[in-house]
């Protein structure tokens, strides 16, 4: 979404430099709304999505003084008369709170990746691809995978942390589960669906790294997350699903097979949204902060793309 609405609650003294501010970023509009207690007031700037960030740290800077000033970000759907906002993204502090719900480790986290895997592995077992599809849109893979490339580009361990246990967590889970199942269901037929998550190839290093940056794009230009999530689920949900139901089974080569496809779609979703968070230069507000963040950022690049680098070299000279 281009066009939001920065509500501000600021000292009555840092008027003149509220408006200030707001002429010199090309504020579509800044007015003064009602006087609060406390010598403080409500401000109100309609912005551009190319002008927000700076926006954003330049009043923070300002405000940071007084114990009662905020910030709150506001989505506007539309304003009359029109405006040109033809380009859209969202601002470091509005990532971080999609980020940070899309890593909680709670009840619906896990209830929606049990939920997912049984409809995967139904789907995979009856060779339907119309249940599997319906299995990535409910799976919350989308989340912890970004969340953790997002934390890398900002150097936060704390979200990074958060991430990876939530990613492990709902990996397991789904690996735990459809074990469960190939354990029981030895006599299951071995569908196309299911056997095509046995193989590796490039067609899938290149669909994992399509999901990576469609996902970062869907986060910073406001796309919708559900279809990106469908992407993401494509690349982690269906091998997990399948790399559990062949150990289950009994089927080591085929599990491995399997293995092999979500390691490497998981390496490349990690890379190449850490690629794009780097190159639309989304880092921390201070510059200490992006001093301490280059080698978590420069670090996961180098780390994810050796990853690649030998699994890749490892597909091409052992056949599955």
């Amino acid at each position: 979404m281009s066009l939001k609405m920065l509500q501000i609650t600021a000292p009555v003294a840092a008027e003149s430099n509220i408006r200030k501010l707001a002429s010199e970023e090309s504020v579509i509009s800044c007015y003064k709304g009602a006087d609060l207690e406390d010598d403080h007031a409500l401000f109100f700037m309609l912005t551009r999505s190319a002008d927000r960030q700076k926006l954003v740290d330049t009043l923070y800077a300002l405000l940071k003084t007084s114990s009662k000033a905020r910030i709150n970000i506001v989505p506007v759907d539309a304003t009359l008369p029109a405006v040109d906002a033809s380009a859209a993204g969202d601002t470091r502090e509005e990532l971080y709170h999609k980020m940070e719900q899309g890593v909680r480790l709670d009840f619906t986290y896990l209830l929606l990746t049990c939920l997912s895997t049984i409809v995967a592995i139904i789907g995979l077992m009856q060779d339907n691809i119309a249940v599997v599809v319906g299995a990535m849109v409910i799976a919350p893979f989308l989340g912890p995978n970004l969340a953790f490339a997002f934390g890398t580009s900002q150097g936060d361990r704390s979200l990074m942390a958060n991430a990876f246990a939530s990613g492990v967590v709902g990996l397991s889970v789904a690996v735990i589960m459809s074990a469960g199942v190939g354990l029981y269901w030895t006599d299951a037929p071995l569908s196309e669906e299911l056997m095509s998550r046995t193989e590796v190839g490039l067609s899938g290093v290149a669909l994992a790294v399509a999901s990576g940056v469609a996902g970062v794009l869907s986060l910073t230009t406001g796309l919708s997350m559900t279809l990106v999530g469908v992407m993401v689920a494509v690349a982690l949900l269906p091998p997990a699903a399948t790399f559990g139901f062949m150990l289950g089974s009994g089927e080591f080569p085929l599990a491995f097979g399997a293995f092999m496809l979500l390691a490497v779609n998981i390496v490349c979703v990690n890379l190449s949204g850490l690629i794009v968070f780097l190159t639309k230069g989304i880092r921390p507000r201070h510059w200490f902060e992006r001093k301490m963040a280059k080698p978590y950022v420069y670090g996961g690049i180098l780390f994810w793309g050796a990853g690649l680098a030998v699994l890749v070299a490892f597909i091409k000279f052992q056949p599955f």
